[in-house]
């Protein structure tokens, strides 16, 4: 029996066990990336609209990014805990700068032109950023949830390690056991579950794109 019919066998035999961890593991990036939406778009535009905030937020966003996954964990471990709620924590920021640049580069990006056009008729500037930069900005913003996506689904990876379920659970009890069948049983998953979302975002920034042009 090859290693390929093995990994099979044993995937179908803890079917019910890794579909729980598979689900586990979507919920932790889609409630990371949830927050980071609710934050990081806000954050976005306070950037474009105040030139003197965006060296700031864009800097904070850029050394959250920068600090490495285990030691940013252990740090969040320490004031909330193990369990699920501190890898979204986690996720929400290793998910901010993607979003919080790409919205801001978004509306930055807006034509002058357009945006003249609407203060002559009149236009406030919410109505401005409302009916004209924030949509015109919408695949700027797509493609920093995309990116922002791929690397929360990556990074959850690690979550058993500050007590948090997904995939990773399988991964890394198969690196306690040296069992290739666990390790690769969560890493397919995984792998597939970034190449979806990014297939599936980039196919959503295409068609924004078309509308916006």
């Amino acid at each position: 029996m090859n290693f390929i019919t093995e990994l099979g066998q044993y995937m179908l035999e803890n079917y019910a066990e890794l579909l729980a961890l598979t689900v586990e593991h979507i919920l932790m990036v889609v409630y990371g990336i949830v927050l980071a939406l609710v934050v990081g778009v806000p954050l976005g535009i306070l950037a474009a609209k105040f030139e003197k905030a965006a060296p700031f937020i864009l800097s904070l966003t850029n050394i959250l990014q920068l600090v490495p996954s285990l030691a940013m964990l252990a740090i969040l471990m320490i004031y909330f805990g193990l369990g699920f709620e501190t890898m979204v924590i986690g996720l929400f920021f290793y998910s901010l700068l993607p979003i919080v640049r790409n919205t801001y580069v978004g509306i930055r990006e807006v034509e002058e032109g357009i945006t003249e056009a609407g203060i002559g008729v009149g236009m406030t500037s919410l109505q401005l950023l409302a009916k004209i930069q924030l949509p015109l900005s919408i695949p700027f913003l797509m493609a920093g949830l995309r990116v922002a996506s791929v690397i929360a689904v990556s990074v959850a990876c690690i979550g058993p390690y500050i007590g948090a379920g997904g995939l990773g659970k399988e991964i890394i009890s198969g690196i306690s056991l040296q069992s290739d069948l666990k390790i690769y049983a969560g890493a397919i998953p995984a792998v597939l579950l970034a190449v979806i979302a990014d297939f599936i975002l980039g196919k959503v920034e295409n068609k924004t794109k078309e509308r916006t042009t």
